[in-house]
């Protein structure tokens, strides 16, 4: 890298459910064989125990002082300042207002300086750098888990308005039935239809859900199935207008990919011109180190530029 900049660096994703701390090399654009660490986060839980959790992931890691951390954090958050902006979304509310920088730069190993990376664009950032949407100009990911995370790239820049471009975006501002697109398209939303479809079924997951649905259970392939034919049916025009060449899609449940594929794809051809033969749709490469990935060439672009 120009200015000296090192070719390893740590970084943090930081989940609903998890916290993952790792090393990246830069110049082979992988994760450290053997320095990748994963704790799980509470995210109702409060303040210092969550901060706790993240310290405690990143502690993992040996780094020599000089360290640059680049950490991958989901929104609402300013990630200039470094402070949460969560507010009544479910998770993190604890952290509303608190200067996350100030609270971490003291206690992660070797930190010199903090950036902090919407979790969503860093995932497609890892993927158009070393995974799926590499040679891609247009390109377009999703991130399913708790909840709906979006971006939208043209040339490795991240666009936040535009044709084809949502609000800011993100597509979880967007609306399905009247109501916000993630009371449909998430981990909340799945299981609540399941119970509900299931007549009280409580106390599972949506990897159980998943497992239930190869298994024949009509009820659990239904939730899936409306609930990804709902997202698509919601990208379809957006996805149309910004005619993207690949769109990649990441996060927890794109690991049951084969029941979220098939409904994807047919709502994005009902409702909008882009389809298979346009473009490809895909499960991400790196479905768990994107993230990573992403912080890390985001943070060292951004610190080369500057």
């Amino acid at each position: 890298m120009s200015g000296g900049y090192p070719t390893g660096m740590a970084v943090m994703d930081v989940g609903g459910t998890h916290v993952t701390a790792a090393k990246v090399d830069l110049g082979s654009r992988s994760v450290v064989a053997g320095q990748s660490f994963r704790e799980p986060l509470n995210a109702g839980g409060s303040a210092e125990e969550i901060l706790s959790a993240l310290v405690r992931c990143a502690s993992r890691l040996a780094m020599a002082p000089g360290t640059h951390w680049a950490i991958a954090v989901p929104g609402p958050f300013d990630y200039e300042s470094g402070t949460a902006r969560y507010s009544a979304v479910g998770k993190f509310d604890a952290l509303y207002g608190v200067d996350v920088r100030a609270a971490l730069s003291p206690r992660l190993p070797g930190a010199a300086g903090v950036t902090f990376h919407n979790d969503a664009q860093a995932f497609l950032a890892g993927e158009w750098w070393a995974g799926a949407a590499q040679g891609h100009d247009r390109a377009v990911g999703i991130t399913l888990g708790t909840g709906v995370g979006s971006s939208f790239l043209i040339g490795g820049r991240t666009l936040s308005y535009g044709p084809g471009v949502p609000p800011e975006g993100r597509v979880d501002l967007l609306r399905y039935a009247g109501l916000p697109l993630e009371e449909t398209v998430s981990r909340r939303a799945i299981l609540r239809a399941h119970e509900h479809a299931a007549d009280g079924d409580p106390g599972i997951d949506v990897r159980q859900i998943a497992e239930r649905a190869r298994g024949g259970d009509r009820v659990a392939a239904e939730v899936f199935s409306h609930t990804f034919r709902a997202l698509g049916m919601v990208l379809g025009p957006w996805i149309a207008a910004f005619e993207p060449t690949i769109i990649v899609v990441g996060g927890s449940i794109a690991a049951s990919w084969d029941l979220v594929s098939g409904p994807l794809q047919e709502g994005l051809a009902e409702t909008g011109s882009w389809a298979a033969s346009a473009g490809k749709l895909e499960r991400a490469q790196h479905l768990a180190g994107a993230p990573l990935l992403g912080a890390a060439h985001l943070a060292a672009e951004s610190r080369t530029a500057s």
